[in-house]
């Protein structure tokens, strides 16, 4: 995903919905059953900010879904960057190699 996802400081919304395919035929993984995790950290930095749990919202199809927490977007204004991880039943584990990229504001 090469354009940055907007965000405010401080919102919960929007979610992030995620769908997670194979990068050499492109066809959905299977989810079901599925840990989906968003890790949030400031480009640059090795801190982890966040480990956001996610939703699978449509295993057959790859889909999953983050929620900001309450807290979670109260960060400086700047660029982020998030790794997504799925745990799926049989204990493997695959991580997205293409970080998602973040850009957060100041609220007004």
């Amino acid at each position: 995903m090469a354009e940055k996802i907007k965000l405010v400081r401080d919102d919960t919304l929007p979610q992030i919905q995620v769908t997670v395919t194979d990068q050499t035929t492109g066809a959905a993984i299977n989810l079901t059953g599925a840990t989906p995790r968003l890790r949030f950290r400031a480009v640059g930095s090795t801190t982890l900010l966040a480990t956001l749990v996610g939703t699978v919202t449509n295993g057959a199809n790859g889909v999953c879904v983050f929620a900001w927490g309450a807290s979670t977007l109260n960060v400086d204004a700047g660029d982020y960057e998030g790794e997504v991880e799925i745990t799926f039943s049989n204990g493997g584990v695959q991580t997205i190699f293409e970080p998602l990229k973040f850009k957060v504001r100041e609220d007004f």
